[in-house]
């Protein structure tokens, strides 16, 4: 059985591990069952999930076993981890169709087969537990002045800690010891603001059953420019096509900084390191087309090949090389009557999302920032008519170097 984390550690998927020497023995001995919990906190997953969801498909490519633990029991409580302030408390209706709806997200990185992997639902075991069993059995081995130690509740003493959110690490350790006792389960993999949770687990599992366990860390992405990862103008970038289109999913990975592509090949694709190194060897303006590979290839991951194909389209025809269909491209219609008494450019673009206000649209078109058909505007006080669409009766406005959307006259 060969050691994963070596092909981990090589794509820069490893932050933090309890044990690595010993994980890496272990995973020599056999397939290692291991876990990723995500609490369907929302209608979908999007970027933050990412990193963790590619490295247990590494794992489970390499032969080891996959359980992704959706949290219906811990989304009703809220992890604090990673946050300043309390999360919204969800009815149990709306997170299970939350639920529902991120599994067939997941699906889309392996196959849930009960064999290689196979996805379960904490409220399973914790929506029925009895408080005072549970604070004797399972609180008693926790220490408040541990717990306060770590990063995440340091954090949020400081702009208020609510208590049921302190309980949270206590469910998530339980969740690790349940499916240790079940599944055989030693390793507990996620995003490095899990690891307090995380060692919580591990701890709870010797201290109970007298095994060892494992926690395993990615590192939490941000951009080189100091963005959050996954954050667009409009908000999270959402794996959802009706919350983010794939076209715009497309152009955020396809305008991601230059510095950023190679570190971004190696945690969302399975392409191979040496064509990693090949696709972005140049730091000149080819550094575009592995931009091109790194946002095709994870549309099509999530996506489908079809809808990367049509955004790759609509991105060449954006980008004036060579495309020709355009239809991907975000757009609003405009009856023809208002663009025969003519538009002024300001309400023009407020039209569109390019800018959600006029006082933004002004910014814009101030800063030389606003252009239609590939010309820039330059006067605020403009009006487009209806001799100046295109005969195919549209128009492309642009935001930036970037940021696109399409004018259609019905």
């Amino acid at each position: 059985m060969s050691d994963a984390l070596p092909l981990l550690a090589e794509r820069g998927l490893v932050k933090q591990c309890t044990d690595l020497e010993g994980l890496g023995a272990r995973m020599q001995e056999g397939p290692v069952t291991f876990y990723l919990g995500i609490d369907p906190t929302g209608p979908s997953l999007h970027a933050g999930h990412l990193v963790p969801l590619f490295a247990a498909t590494h794992l489970v490519n390499a032969g080891h076993r996959a359980i992704i633990l959706i949290g219906g029991g811990t989304a009703r409580i809220g992890d604090p981890s990673g946050k300043t302030e309390m999360r919204r408390i969800l009815s149990v209706e709306e997170i299970d169709r939350n639920a529902r709806a991120i599994q067939a997200q997941i699906e889309r990185f392996f196959p849930v087969d009960g064999k290689r992997a196979l996805m379960l639902n904490n409220a399973e075991w914790l929506a029925e537990l009895n408080y005072i069993d549970f604070l004797r059995e399972i609180g008693r081995h926790f220490s408040v002045n541990r717990m306060l130690s770590f990063e995440t509740y340091k954090a949020r003493l400081e702009t208020g800690l609510s208590f049921i959110e302190f309980n949270y690490q206590l469910l998530q350790a339980y969740d690790f010891l349940v499916l240790n006792e079940r599944y055989g389960c030693t390793l507990q993999i996620g995003g490095d603001d899990q690891w307090g949770n995380i060692v919580a687990g591990i701890d709870l599992i010797r201290r109970v059953r007298g095994e060892e366990a494992y926690g395993l860390t990615m590192p939490l992405v941000t951009r080189s420019d100091g963005k959050k990862m996954g954050k667009t103008e409009k908000g999270a970038l959402f794996l959802d096509p009706s919350m983010v289109s794939p076209y715009e999913f497309f152009q955020y990975w396809r305008n991601v900084p230059d510095q950023d592509v190679a570190t971004f090949l190696k945690y969302y694709t399975f392409l191979p390191i040496d064509e990693i190194a090949s696709l972005t060897a140049h730091t000149d303006e080819r550094i575009n087309l592995a931009k091109e590979r790194l946002a095709y290839e994870l549309t099509a991951l999530i996506h489908g090949r079809e809808e990367a194909d049509k955004a790759l389209e609509a991105s060449r025809a954006a980008f004036g090389k060579g495309g020709q269909d355009r239809s991907s491209i975000p757009f609003v219609e405009i009856p023809r009557e208002e663009l025969e008494h003519g538009i002024g450019v300001v309400e023009l673009f407020v039209k569109t999302d390019l800018c959600a206000s006029k006082s933004e649209a002004r910014r814009l078109i101030s800063q030389g920032g606003a252009y239609i058909e590939g010309e820039q505007v330059k006067d605020l006080e403009q009006v487009v008519r209806l001799q100046d669409v295109p005969e195919a009766g549209e128009l492309l406005l642009r935001a930036g170097k970037k940021r696109y959307f399409r004018v259609v006259v019905r």
